[in-house]
């Protein structure tokens, strides 16, 4: 199923698009959220510190192959919006081979160096072996997260978000079952709950994969367009490898900012651990909002319906100012129970780090929500440099800040948490002045 962006109302179509990406990414979220419950509650917080620190290396990794599908996907949803098919079957081969081969290099290069990553990220010494064998079987993955990534933005880039929904709510609830049967049941610990992740996202791959094969009848490829176009390949590397760069950048950043707070030993880890995967679950619909747009000013793009840009821009301003204001609140008012979810009452330092992260974080999600906005903005224009500037802002300054804060006596770990909405604020700010002087460059039009 495809739907065209070009016609009809905005807000229903960017609404009635971004939901079933946001339910997908929800239960994307359970794959590690799930691993992080059980680990936190039946294995301990150690545990839970070497999961959460590897997570954030799986994230930078990983985002290097996303990135390189979503900026992809761009290029597919302009071919859409044009009606230029051949020409798409030709681009998505291309893109495929590409990305592939980055795929297979990054698996080899991480597996090699693992223990040099290890030591990068300031790993104690009793976290060493649960972070080791999860990080190592977690990149063993990599190609399952390629196979399924390229096809479902393929899919959303055609307007099909939902099919990628319903391979990921079975995969998340495959990863559920094996978590709980692997540590409680068989009790291989911190292995049991990477090997789960592992087998759930090979699942979704194998699934995205017959299903495109069987039903897409605008995908049957012939011999000819199973081909490398170095023509086609030119404009796809410069969105894939810029929008790749932004992913990494982004969480690059991150990556540094978890080598600072493990520097301030276990306890700090486990908090933080937990506290980023509550500020994810809460702010990630917006960031499905930005995805959403994306491909809707991409196909109006192709289309040559800039008017309908602007329009959108308003409608998805609203959205995500009515919804962050909503999530802010509720994150404040329970973060105790949500840090509780990870967390046995017994750990009243783990628990008071944690509840105050998130209420120094929780009141500014519209910050990165508006930023997210601009992501989706600029990618789906074309001018993916943009959204790199927007990323280096928000992280640059949140690592900066944070490195420095810390160093204050009477700040500590707390200017950690105060980084990252000034970062947020920054670029926002940055992106929207881009947006005001250059709309002729950006094609849009005054409506």
């Amino acid at each position: 199923m495809t739907k065209d962006f070009t016609v009809g109302s905005p807000l229903k179509l960017i609404i009635t698009f971004a939901i079933p990406m946001i339910v997908g990414n929800l239960f994307q979220q359970l794959y590690n959220l799930v691993d992080s419950i059980v680990v936190g509650q039946f294995i301990g917080k150690n545990a839970l510190a070497a999961v959460s620190s590897a997570y954030t290396v799986m994230v930078f990794v990983t985002s290097v192959i996303i990135g390189l599908c979503m900026g992809a996907s761009v290029l597919f949803s302009q071919l859409f919006g044009a009606g230029e098919l051949e020409k798409l079957k030709r681009a998505i081969t291309t893109s495929f081979i590409f990305t592939l081969g980055v795929t297979v290099c990054m698996m080899a290069g991480t597996l090699i160096g693992i223990e040099s990553i290890i030591r990068f990220m300031n790993i104690p010494p009793e976290l060493y072996s649960d972070t080791k064998i999860y990080l190592q079987i977690i990149f063993i993955g990599l190609i399952f997260t390629f196979l399924y990534n390229a096809i479902s933005s393929l899919l959303r880039a055609l307007g099909d978000s939902k099919t990628p929904l319903y391979f990921l709510i079975l995969a998340a609830i495959l990863n559920i079952v094996l978590d709980l049967t692997f540590v409680l049941v068989c009790d291989m610990g911190v292995k049991g709950v990477a090997i789960a992740t592992l087998i759930a996202q090979g699942v979704a791959a194998v699934l995205c994969i017959l299903y495109s094969i069987k039903k897409l009848s605008i995908l049957h490829m012939t011999k000819q367009d199973m081909v490398f176009d170095r023509t086609l390949f030119g404009i796809i590397a410069r969105y894939s490898i810029l929008t790749s760069i932004q992913q990494s950048i982004m969480n690059f950043g991150i990556l540094l900012v978890q080598g600072l707070v493990n520097s301030f030993g276990t306890v700090a880890m486990a908090a933080f651990g937990a506290a980023v995967k509550i500020d994810g679950f809460a702010y990630m619909p917006v960031q499905d909002f930005g995805n959403a747009f994306s491909t809707y000013v991409a196909q109006n793009k192709g289309a040559k319906e800039e008017g309908r840009i602007h329009e959108g821009i308003r409608c998805t301003v609203k959205l995500i100012c009515i919804f962050c204001f909503i999530i802010s609140v509720l994150v404040v008012l329970f973060a105790k129970e949500l840090m509780l979810i990870f967390i046995n009452p017994k750990e009243y330092e783990v628990l008071a780090i944690g509840i105050g992260y998130l209420r120094v974080i929780a009141p500014f999600y519209v910050l990165i929500g508006f930023l997210f906005m601009f992501y989706g903005v600029y990618r789906g224009l074309g001018t993916v440099k943009i959204s790199i500037i927007l990323t280096i802002i928000s992280l640059g300054t949140r690592v900066i800040l944070a490195y420095l804060l810390v160093a204050m006596p009477k700040i500590g770990l707390v200017g950690v948490w105060w980084a990252v909405p000034i970062g947020w604020a920054l670029a926002d700010v940055v992106g929207y002045r881009i947006y005001r002087r250059r709309r002729s460059i950006l094609n849009i039009n005054k409506s």
